[in-house]
């Protein structure tokens, strides 16, 4: 067994999964910025972005009471992880002056701080790490990095130039991003891994082709070399890399937008890990990583919190164009597979069994709420396959044992609030027979809700028993769905099945 890929939130499996000083190489690529690029990951068929996602996501980045709580928690969490007592007070500082200026940055620094301690506690002290951002941000994220891993182990700040896409008529065109670059740096006077033999830049024809008696002397007049030749496995690397993005033609494209070529994984890979080692991507996102990892023999773990990424794109690629076989080359952890590992992700982590429910029936999570209560998620359908616009069913999520009629009456009245078509409710516990009776005539009242000539209950459950089972709700054909849904006629007085 070669690899791991794990769907869930990076901290819970960093804290759950992986040992100290387990990790050589860590490499992330965290969103940031980046609403416009993560809401195309879930188009539907016909290449328009789902109405919610900008929203879903930017509310991510928006400061609530818990991430409030969170971010005047943050000082005590540093000081507890060993951090720098100056540090944790220059951090109280930080967060009151970008608490009004930069609220969403505010609250993307909250969500990192506590991921990237725990990648530093299973970081190696040999090990390394690369973060990946854009410079709109990446002033700020040094920063944090500086205090999380030191300023003393900052090696450096990369910048990968690419060219290529549309520039803006008023600006320079806007074309790098930035890779920061740490050891650990938790043991005094222990040396990172850098393979800088396997990572040397070919020299260009007019290097290689001329005499060696030009070495003798510089392009400077008057400075002279002893004797010097070129290295003949190239040049050193610098701190800038001209790597291509990958070309919309290429066979190496998987549909995901932030997809980062395999070239640029490949030399991070080579230049500091070794053969064998384990390497980390805790947001693997389509596995770029994960492939460069597998193909120069290392082993790897990659954790994305999207199941969308997991199941649909992650495990594609491992599949159907590297060969590798689930249970054999790689085990994906994190997705439930009985009622047993859905209550057990329930107890774990309510909110990740919530969102988990929600994708698993090809919904989308979303934070947005109501006046009638809240809603976990939608589910998207479009009347005629191809409508310009799309209709949704809202989605709740229950998994307690205490669900009862209450909770439907209460969907019902975000239902009539709200301008979805339908209602669907995920229980994770069964209901008794009396209960599910109960819960059908109440659902039935919601009556049918008539698309396309064919009737559809305005108001379904399923329970967790039944997605594994394979059921879903009753929808014309969910956008988001791998593969054509059968549709199903039904009465309002029955269950979504």
């Amino acid at each position: 067994m070669t690899g791991r890929l794990f769907y869930g939130d990076c901290l819970t499996v960093l804290q759950a999964e992986m040992y100290a000083d387990e990790v050589d190489l860590i490499y992330l690529d965290p969103p940031f910025n980046s609403n416009r690029d993560y809401n195309a990951i879930y188009k539907d068929e016909t290449g328009r972005p789902l109405p919610d996602q900008v929203d879903a996501f930017c509310d991510t980045w928006t400061l609530d009471a818990e991430q409030d709580r969170a971010i005047r928690r943050m000082p005590i969490l540093l000081r507890e992880n060993g951090v720098d007592e100056d540090v944790a007070e220059f951090w109280r500082y930080w967060t009151k002056a970008l608490r009004n200026t930069q609220p969403k940055l505010l609250a993307y620094l909250a969500y990192m701080v506590p991921r990237l301690l725990q990648m530093r506690v299973v970081l190696k002290p040999t090990g390394t790490v690369y973060l990946h951002c854009d410079p709109t941000a990446s002033h700020y994220i040094k920063v944090m990095m500086d205090g999380i891993f030191g300023h003393r182990n900052f090696r450096n700040e990369i910048v990968w130039c690419y060219r290529g896409g549309g520039v803006p008529k008023h600006d320079f065109a806007r074309k790098h991003d930035i890779i920061l670059r740490y050891g650990n740096g938790t043991r005094a006077n222990t040396p990172i891994t850098f393979n800088v033999d396997d990572v040397r830049i070919p020299y260009s024809e007019a290097v290689t082709n001329s005499p060696a008696s030009r070495y003798d002397k510089s392009y400077r007049e008057n400075k002279v070399y002893s004797g010097y030749t070129p290295n003949p496995k190239g040049k050193h690397p610098e701190d800038w890399w001209t790597i291509q993005p990958i070309m919309p033609s290429s066979n190496e494209r998987m549909g995901y937008p932030t997809q980062k070529p395999l070239t640029l994984m490949e030399r991070i890979i080579k230049a500091s890990s070794n053969r064998g080692d384990l390497v980390l991507d805790p947001f693997c996102g389509c596995a770029t990583t994960l492939e460069a990892a597998h193909t120069l023999g290392r082993e790897w773990i990659g954790v994305d919190i999207a199941i969308h990424a997991v199941k649909r794109v992650a495990k594609v690629r491992l599949e159907d164009r590297m060969g590798l076989v689930e249970g054999q080359d790689f085990t994906i952890d994190g997705v439930p597979h009985n009622v047993e590992g859905a209550q057990d992700l329930w107890t774990r982590d309510k909110y990740h069994f919530q969102k988990w429910a929600v994708e698993a029936v090809d919904g989308f999570v979303t934070t947005k709420r109501t006046a009638d209560g809240g809603i976990d998620g939608r589910l998207y359908f479009a009347q005629d396959g191809h409508a310009k616009d799309l209709d949704s069913m809202v989605i709740e999520v229950k998994g307690g044992r205490n669900v009862g009629i209450a909770d439907v009456r209460a969907l019902k009245g975000v239902l009539e609030a709200d301008d979805a078509l339908m209602a669907g409710l995920i229980v994770l516990h069964p209901l008794g027979e009396t209960k599910a009776r109960n819960f059908r005539v109440a659902m039935g009242e919601a009556g049918d809700v008539d698309i396309a000539g064919v009737p559809y209950p305005r108001m379904q459950m399923l329970t967790v028993e039944d997605i594994l089972a394979g059921a879903r709700f009753a929808t014309p054909g969910a956008v988001g769905r791998g593969e054509a849904q059968p549709v199903l006629p039904m009465s309002g007085t029955q269950l979504g099945r």
